[in-house]
């Protein structure tokens, strides 16, 4: 049985539970929940915190699991990324109040406060700059205000915390995270391993792509499947009325409105997108 850790709160959990529920394996109805058994996939899920999820994978008491690239970073365990999942996405950069430092380079001599102490130290090695690092759990905008810092480092998203704090980024961002599935590193393939990554990237194709639906005149053919390639290339059928034909192709939901507009410039009609839950490529 496939044993797989998953998030059991914070950002990076409902969306977890989401995609794995989707990808068709059941999960746990209660937050108190911190084991579920899916028979009928055959797949063991175990709720922990994100930050010690690739310490068990890495241990090998669980075969995989879903985490944060930057929790999977900062733990330093032995563990490696195999799959993006698409969400979660953040940026880890440094702050501090406007003034204080120009960029890395200036951070000589003082205090960084971070929930991410293994990344931070490592960033500051690598640059040679020789400053403290001090871990704190959250809330770290208030380390500068209440003096345990002069430096903080934390993921920003919008930088609205950061300036009601009174404090600006600075320098370049240390780097971007978003959910990755991590195993062990150097584990050797699993086939039970490989269908679950194809089920959730049925996923991510489906949440990325609709499929698109309309008739064209047959002399109008070759220019809409140029705007509706598909992804080998698309379904196309004879309709009853002479001189038509029925195309169906999987489209980028980004783009399927302008395409239903050139389309129907070209003269298609009865022009429909429907979602897709599930596929394989």
């Amino acid at each position: 049985m496939l044993r797989i850790a998953v998030p059991n709160k914070g950002s990076l959990s409902g969306p977890a539970s989401a995609m794995l529920h989707e990808a068709g394996y059941q999960q746990r109805k209660e937050s108190k929940e911190l084991v579920l058994v899916d028979p009928v996939n055959e797949v063991e899920f175990f709720y922990l915190r994100p930050r010690d999820i690739a310490i068990y994978v890495s241990s090998g008491r669980l075969d995989i699991g879903i985490t944060g690239r930057d929790l999977l970073l900062d733990s330093g365990a032995d563990a490696e990324p195999i799959m993006e999942l698409g969400f979660a996405r953040s940026t880890f950069r440094y702050a501090t109040k406007p003034g204080t430092a120009k960029g890395v380079g200036d951070f000589g001599g003082m205090t960084v406060a971070t929930s991410y102490e293994g990344i931070v130290a490592k960033h500051l090695a690598d640059k040679g700059i020789n400053a403290s690092v001090v871990h704190l759990d959250g809330a770290v905008e208030t380390a500068i205000q209440l003096g345990v810092a002069q430096v903080i480092a934390d993921v920003v998203e919008t930088g609205t915390s950061l300036r009601n704090a009174g404090l600006e980024v600075v320098g370049e961002p240390i780097m971007t995270s978003e959910a990755v599935v991590v195993r062990a590193t150097g584990a050797g393939d699993d086939p039970k391993v490989g269908q679950f990554l194809r089920r959730l990237q049925g996923v991510l194709v489906a949440r990325t792509y609709v499929m698109m639906d309309y008739d064209c005149r047959a002399e109008h053919l070759e220019r809409a499947v140029a705007l509706t390639p598909g992804l080998e290339s698309p379904t196309v059928s004879p309709l009853h009325n002479e001189g038509w034909v029925a195309v169906r192709a999987m489209v980028p939901t980004v783009d399927a409105q302008r395409i239903m507009d050139d389309l129907y410039e070209l003269g298609a009609r009865a022009i429909l997108t429907t979602a897709i839950h599930a596929c394989r490529l």
